[in-house]
Protein backbone atom coordinates (compact mmCIF):
# COMPACT_ATOMS: atom_id res chain seq x y z
CA UNK A 1 0.00 0.00 0.00
CA UNK A 2 1.63 3.37 -1.00
CA UNK A 3 1.70 5.88 1.53
CA UNK A 4 -0.22 8.83 1.85
CA UNK A 5 1.18 11.94 0.97
CA UNK A 6 0.71 14.52 3.89
CA UNK A 7 1.86 18.17 3.67
CA UNK A 8 1.91 21.08 7.06
CA UNK A 9 1.54 24.85 5.58
CA UNK A 10 2.90 27.62 7.76
CA UNK A 11 1.27 30.88 6.45
CA UNK A 12 0.90 34.24 9.02
CA UNK A 13 1.11 32.36 12.55
CA UNK A 14 4.11 32.01 15.15
CA UNK A 15 4.42 28.09 13.96
CA UNK A 16 3.04 27.30 17.67
CA UNK A 17 1.25 24.75 15.75
CA UNK A 18 3.78 22.93 14.08
CA UNK A 19 5.78 23.19 17.79
CA UNK A 20 2.80 21.26 18.83
CA UNK A 21 3.16 18.79 15.80
CA UNK A 22 6.32 18.06 16.99
CA UNK A 23 5.09 17.39 20.60
CA UNK A 24 3.28 13.81 19.01
CA UNK A 25 7.09 12.87 20.31
CA UNK A 26 7.50 8.97 19.77
CA UNK A 27 3.85 8.91 17.40
CA UNK A 28 5.72 10.88 14.73
CA UNK A 29 7.86 7.50 13.91
CA UNK A 30 4.49 5.94 13.30
CA UNK A 31 3.01 8.26 11.84
CA UNK A 32 6.11 8.44 9.52
CA UNK A 33 5.60 4.94 8.71
CA UNK A 34 2.54 5.38 7.41
CA UNK A 35 2.77 9.18 5.30
CA UNK A 36 5.18 10.87 3.13
CA UNK A 37 6.14 14.02 4.21
CA UNK A 38 5.67 16.18 0.97
CA UNK A 39 5.83 19.87 2.42
CA UNK A 40 6.35 21.50 5.64
CA UNK A 41 8.52 23.63 7.03
CA UNK A 42 10.32 21.00 8.29
CA UNK A 43 11.45 19.69 4.71
CA UNK A 44 13.44 21.66 2.10
CA UNK A 45 11.52 21.81 -0.40
CA UNK A 46 10.11 25.57 -2.23
CA UNK A 47 7.32 24.06 -4.44
CA UNK A 48 4.35 22.86 -3.36
CA UNK A 49 3.68 19.59 -4.83
CA UNK A 50 0.49 17.90 -6.35
CA UNK A 51 -1.15 14.87 -5.31
CA UNK A 52 -1.33 15.49 -1.72
CA UNK A 53 -3.77 13.84 0.52
CA UNK A 54 -3.25 15.48 3.90
CA UNK A 55 -2.45 18.76 5.06
CA UNK A 56 -2.46 20.77 7.94
CA UNK A 57 -2.52 25.08 7.25
CA UNK A 58 -1.50 26.79 9.66
CA UNK A 59 -1.74 30.29 10.21
CA UNK A 60 -4.48 32.85 8.61
CA UNK A 61 -3.84 34.49 5.02
CA UNK A 62 -2.19 37.81 5.96
CA UNK A 63 -0.28 38.77 2.52
CA UNK A 64 -0.78 38.10 -1.13
CA UNK A 65 2.04 35.51 -1.08
CA UNK A 66 -0.10 33.92 1.79
CA UNK A 67 -3.22 34.29 -0.70
CA UNK A 68 -1.75 32.83 -3.64
CA UNK A 69 -0.17 29.92 -1.50
CA UNK A 70 -3.25 28.93 0.15
CA UNK A 71 -5.07 28.81 -3.60
CA UNK A 72 -2.50 26.37 -4.93
CA UNK A 73 -2.93 24.17 -1.39
CA UNK A 74 -6.49 24.08 -1.77
CA UNK A 75 -6.18 22.86 -5.67
CA UNK A 76 -3.53 20.19 -5.23
CA UNK A 77 -4.80 19.01 -2.08
CA UNK A 78 -7.41 16.08 -1.48
CA UNK A 79 -8.37 16.98 2.57
CA UNK A 80 -7.35 20.75 3.85
CA UNK A 81 -7.27 20.91 7.74
CA UNK A 82 -7.36 24.40 9.30
CA UNK A 83 -4.81 23.92 12.24
CA UNK A 84 -5.22 26.11 15.14
CA UNK A 85 -7.28 29.27 16.36
CA UNK A 86 -5.24 31.48 13.61
CA UNK A 87 -6.02 29.60 10.74
CA UNK A 88 -9.75 29.36 11.96
CA UNK A 89 -10.68 32.90 13.19
CA UNK A 90 -7.49 35.00 12.25
CA UNK A 91 -7.04 35.13 16.23
CA UNK A 92 -4.04 36.65 17.05
CA UNK A 93 -2.65 37.92 13.32
CA UNK A 94 -5.84 39.73 12.98
CA UNK A 95 -5.44 42.04 15.41
CA UNK A 96 -4.49 44.59 13.44
CA UNK A 97 -7.97 44.43 11.43
CA UNK A 98 -10.10 47.29 13.26
CA UNK A 99 -7.06 49.86 11.83
CA UNK A 100 -8.71 49.63 8.42
CA UNK A 101 -6.03 48.49 6.83
CA UNK A 102 -1.81 47.56 7.10
CA UNK A 103 -1.20 51.15 6.46
CA UNK A 104 -1.55 51.81 10.35
CA UNK A 105 0.78 49.01 11.45
CA UNK A 106 2.91 49.84 8.73
CA UNK A 107 3.67 53.21 9.80
CA UNK A 108 4.19 52.52 13.10
CA UNK A 109 6.46 49.71 12.96
CA UNK A 110 8.94 50.86 10.43
CA UNK A 111 8.61 54.99 10.27
CA UNK A 112 7.67 55.90 13.89
CA UNK A 113 9.17 53.19 16.35
CA UNK A 114 12.14 53.49 13.92
CA UNK A 115 15.71 54.68 15.22
CA UNK A 116 16.98 56.00 11.98
CA UNK A 117 16.18 56.04 8.23
CA UNK A 118 12.90 55.02 8.82
CA UNK A 119 11.15 53.50 5.50
CA UNK A 120 8.49 51.22 4.77
CA UNK A 121 10.24 48.03 2.98
CA UNK A 122 9.08 47.65 -1.03
CA UNK A 123 10.79 45.13 -1.97
CA UNK A 124 8.56 43.44 -4.70
CA UNK A 125 9.37 39.71 -4.62
CA UNK A 126 11.36 40.12 -1.49
CA UNK A 127 8.82 41.59 1.01
CA UNK A 128 5.54 40.26 0.27
CA UNK A 129 2.35 42.80 0.13
CA UNK A 130 -0.04 43.01 3.51
CA UNK A 131 -3.74 42.61 2.46
CA UNK A 132 -5.75 45.32 4.18
CA UNK A 133 -7.35 42.73 6.28
CA UNK A 134 -6.20 39.27 8.04
CA UNK A 135 -8.31 36.61 6.99
CA UNK A 136 -9.10 32.68 8.50
CA UNK A 137 -8.36 30.11 5.77
CA UNK A 138 -12.05 29.39 5.23
CA UNK A 139 -13.37 32.75 4.10
CA UNK A 140 -10.78 32.22 1.33
CA UNK A 141 -10.84 28.83 0.34
CA UNK A 142 -13.25 25.39 1.41
CA UNK A 143 -12.00 23.75 4.64
CA UNK A 144 -12.33 20.43 5.25
CA UNK A 145 -12.00 19.56 9.33
CA UNK A 146 -11.06 22.69 12.06
CA UNK A 147 -8.42 21.64 14.58
CA UNK A 148 -8.92 25.41 16.86
CA UNK A 149 -6.61 25.41 19.85
CA UNK A 150 -3.81 27.91 20.71
CA UNK A 151 -2.25 25.62 19.48
CA UNK A 152 -3.47 22.49 19.21
CA UNK A 153 -1.93 19.92 21.72
CA UNK A 154 -0.47 16.60 20.75
CA UNK A 155 -3.64 14.83 21.75
CA UNK A 156 -5.72 17.07 19.96
CA UNK A 157 -3.77 16.77 16.61
CA UNK A 158 -3.19 12.72 16.78
CA UNK A 159 -7.49 12.83 17.59
CA UNK A 160 -7.77 14.40 13.61
CA UNK A 161 -4.64 12.75 11.93
CA UNK A 162 -5.45 9.01 13.25
CA UNK A 163 -8.90 8.26 11.57
CA UNK A 164 -7.60 10.51 8.46
CA UNK A 165 -4.85 7.63 8.49
CA UNK A 166 -7.39 5.20 7.78
CA UNK A 167 -9.85 6.72 6.00
CA UNK A 168 -12.28 8.05 8.36
CA UNK A 169 -13.46 11.53 9.12
CA UNK A 170 -11.97 13.09 12.71
CA UNK A 171 -15.30 13.10 15.34
CA UNK A 172 -13.96 16.47 17.46
CA UNK A 173 -16.12 16.54 20.59
CA UNK A 174 -16.70 17.99 23.94
CA UNK A 175 -13.99 20.65 25.24
CA UNK A 176 -11.07 19.04 24.98
CA UNK A 177 -10.94 18.74 21.40
CA UNK A 178 -13.01 21.55 20.45
CA UNK A 179 -12.13 24.71 22.60
CA UNK A 180 -10.65 28.04 21.52
CA UNK A 181 -7.40 28.78 22.95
Amino acid sequence: MACLKLATVWLGGCSGCHMSFLDLDEWLIDLAAQVDLVFSPFVDTKEYPKGVDIVLVEGAIANEDHLQMIQTVRERSQILVSFGDCAVTGNVTALRNPLGSAEPVLQRCYIEAADIHGTIPHEPGIVPTLLDRVIPVHKVVPVDIYLPGCPPDATRIKAVLEPLLCGEKPQLEGRKFIKFG
